[in-house]
């Protein structure tokens, strides 16, 4: 039987607790948990980053860090999860942004607005498709499991700097891999 929704109280709480149990600034082990689903918990992640809950947005960087380090996508959606507990949460567009990029060595490496990095090289890949409404680039980097990060404005901006031309495309190399970043002259 699956317990009513949660909104508040011992959700959160447990949510909080279970974080914290990470060591260090490591990340818990949530691809290994699988508690049943306990129902959905009124927090969004707005589409700039924000994390808001019950209408709110949460005031407390280190709070938001925390429930960040137990967010997992599954077939259904995004979740906070705990050992006991799966909490679904609901998100704009991608539960991160990618608000820096620097050089290390032949290396892009991305920092979060929740302070992960990401290497960009086979394990975490830059795609950049095009925003449907818009129709501007809608770069994004793989940050873990099925986690990803909306490459800001100034970021991808940056990456194209850093650009060379391929083919009639631009691209940037990192960790070995290729990334195309759109063709040269469509804007970029």
């Amino acid at each position: 039987m699956t317990n009513p929704p949660t909104s508040s109280g011992s959700g959160l709480t447990s949510v909080a607790e279970a974080a914290r149990q990470a060591p260090g600034r490591g990340l818990p082990p949530v691809h290994l948990w699988h508690p049943e689903h306990c129902g959905e918990i009124d927090i969004l992640i707005r589409a700039d980053g924000v994390w808001m809950h019950e209408g709110s947005p949460i005031g407390r960087a280190e709070l938001v860090r925390l429930f960040s380090t137990v967010l997992r996508k599954d077939p259904d959606g995004y979740h906070l999860v705990t050992p006991v507990e799966k909490l679904k949460i609901a998100v704009e567009d991608l539960p991160f942004r990618a608000v820096a990029v620097r050089e290390d060595g032949a290396a892009l490496v991305f920092t979060t607005d929740q302070g992960d990095e990401a290497v960009a090289g086979p394990e975490h890949a830059i795609i950049v498709e095009t925003d449907a409404t818009t129709g501007e680039p809608a770069p994004r980097v793989h940050v873990r499991g099925d986690l990803w990060a909306r490459i800001a404005r100034p970021v991808f901006y940056e990456l194209v700097e850093r650009a060379q031309e391929a083919d009639g495309r631009l691209v940037v190399r990192s960790g070995g891999v290729t990334f195309p970043l759109g063709p040269k002259g469509a804007g970029l």
